[in-house]
């Protein structure tokens, strides 16, 4: 159980018909508290940043901090770059040992996506990396800073783009958003359903905060294998951290950093049914 392949642990996923939970972080403490929750739900993790966060968190001090973690860790982890809207960047994830990366061409035409898309795979090819894609539009933006309309998948051009890109997992937009919903998730199961007939590779939800445990479990049943958190663990550990202010010291906060963290990861691999989902361990469902 180390850093492994997240194409590895999908295939897993998708043999037994769970989800997995990949979750955003953004310091040392959510990882450490990430980890922790896989290790005693006995679940496979997928732990991500994305490029627009790195403003925060710059990749070359936030990565191999999650590459080491990852590779300490006595349940299997992937580290994935998330949204990756540029070469340089991508290039310099797969460089610090990141498993897999997801190239985010969604706001490009169809061919343009797809040329693009086929470039970037072909650098995580390099390094044995496992490559993500997304057709259609998610809703919002990754931090926020724009309200993006959704554009939800069409089949056709799914089934097309996963051909011609060879890629390994494809995130789809079925109204489903970044951030928190405004109102409730109205997700179109319908066509989740109609893509997943018609591909053979793991299909990935975007947006995941906010979404009910029982759209989750519709969800995986048709198909998805991959579930983006962020907001939902940032919130977490605002609220915990605000209710135990003020701290005597730093490391009280830090623990608490720790703790928020890995809550948020525990209740959500519970919706996703991954919980003492290794080789070899019992499934609990």
């Amino acid at each position: 159980m180390t850093l492994v392949k997240m194409k590895d642990i999908l295939a897993h996923a998708e043999e037994n018909q769970y989800g997995v939970g990949a979750f955003s972080v953004a310091n040392i403490e959510m990882v450490m508290g990430a980890i922790r929750a896989a290790e005693e739900l006995r679940s496979p993790l997928i732990l991500q940043i994305a490029e627009v966060r790195l403003k925060h968190s710059p990749l070359n001090i936030i990565g191999p901090a999650m590459v080491a973690a990852a590779k300490a860790a006595t349940v299997p982890v992937a580290v994935h770059f998330d949204h990756g809207l540029t070469e340089e960047k991508i290039q310099e994830a797969l460089e610090i040992g990141f498993s897999s990366i997801m190239y985010d061409g969604s706001h490009h035409p169809l061919e343009k996506n797809i040329a693009e898309t086929k470039k970037m795979a072909s650098i995580a090819c390099e390094y044995g990396a496992t490559v993500e894609a997304e057709i259609g539009q998610v809703g919002g933006s990754e931090d926020g800073s724009v309200d993006l309309e959704v554009l939800i998948t069409s089949t056709e051009e799914a089934k097309r783009f996963a051909a011609e890109t060879g890629i390994d997992a494809l995130a789809i937009a079925i109204g489903n958003a970044h951030g928190m919903y405004k109102g409730e998730p109205n997700l179109r199961f319908d066509r989740l359903e109609e893509i997943n007939g018609e591909l053979d590779i793991p299909l990935v939800l975007h947006g995941g905060s906010g979404i009910s445990g029982n759209d989750f479990r519709t969800c995986i049943r048709h198909g998805i294998r991959k579930i983006n958190v962020a907001t939902a663990t940032f919130n977490t550990v605002v609220e915990m951290v605000n209710v135990q202010t003020p701290f005597k010291d730093y490391f009280s906060y830090h623990d608490s950093v720790i703790e928020a963290a890995g809550e948020n990861v525990k209740r959500h691999m519970e919706m996703f049914q991954s919980v003492g989902r290794l080789k070899g361990d019992k499934a609990h469902v």
